[in-house]
């Protein structure tokens, strides 16, 4: 098998660093964070960094870039305390990923990527009304990670938006395939998904049963 050693990585060009580093963690959810402004601009940026924090009360964290980097979505979270998430799915994926393009602040991506906005329950932060899973945040707290400059962004979920059929009414459990939900690898690949099996709770003692 290959060793490739930190001092090997530090001579690599950027981008092929980057695209290693990235691909390193593997499968991860990607999805698309909605904001706006105090004046009502909307904001739409794609995010493969989202994690679950707690469920009781129920927390949704996302890393942000340096603020010199990705700007925009950071800033309007500050103004408004308000945000949205939203599952990606393939008939949407390639407008999702453009939305990562280094659009000027008075463009929004929603227009620039021909997504639309939604808007519910008088939360100010548009929904993407083509996804099929999304839910709306209130900011609880930014935690800046001095290391390289980053930003942990902790919200606590207000409410969820799905189309019928996903959620378990058995034990609450999300069937995200049927939502067709991608996920991605890297910066620019992005996956289909289907689910393999589900166990039981693990215990020491007690051999798991499949529940798929």
């Amino acid at each position: 098998m290959e060793i490739i050693t930190s001092t090997t990585i530090d001579t690599w060009d950027r981008f092929f660093r980057a695209n290693f580093i990235n691909s390193l963690t593997g499968f991860k959810s990607v999805n698309l964070i909605g904001t706006a402004d105090a004046k009502g601009n909307t904001n739409l940026g794609i995010f493969s960094s989202i994690v679950h924090i707690g469920s009781n009360p129920p927390y949704i964290g996302y890393i942000n870039r340096p603020v010199e980097a990705a700007p925009h979505t950071i800033a309007n979270i500050r103004e408004t305390k308000f945000y949205t998430i939203n599952h990606i799915n393939p008939d949407i994926v390639e407008k999702a990923h453009q939305t990562s393009a280094k659009y000027p602040a008075e463009i929004s991506e929603f227009d620039a990527v021909g997504l639309t906005p939604q808007f519910s329950n008088g939360i100010k932060a548009p929904f993407v009304k083509e996804s099929k899973i999304k839910y709306a945040l209130e900011l609880e707290e930014i935690v800046p990670i001095q290391w390289n400059n980053t930003f942990l962004v902790i919200g606590r979920v207000l409410f969820v938006v799905l189309e019928d059929g996903i959620v378990s009414a058995r034990d609450g459990y999300l069937h995200l395939d049927k939502a067709r939900t991608i996920c991605s690898n890297g910066m620019d690949g992005y996956y289909s998904t289907e689910l393999i099996d589900r166990f039981t709770y693990a215990k020491p003692d007690k051999k798991p049963e499949s529940i798929k």
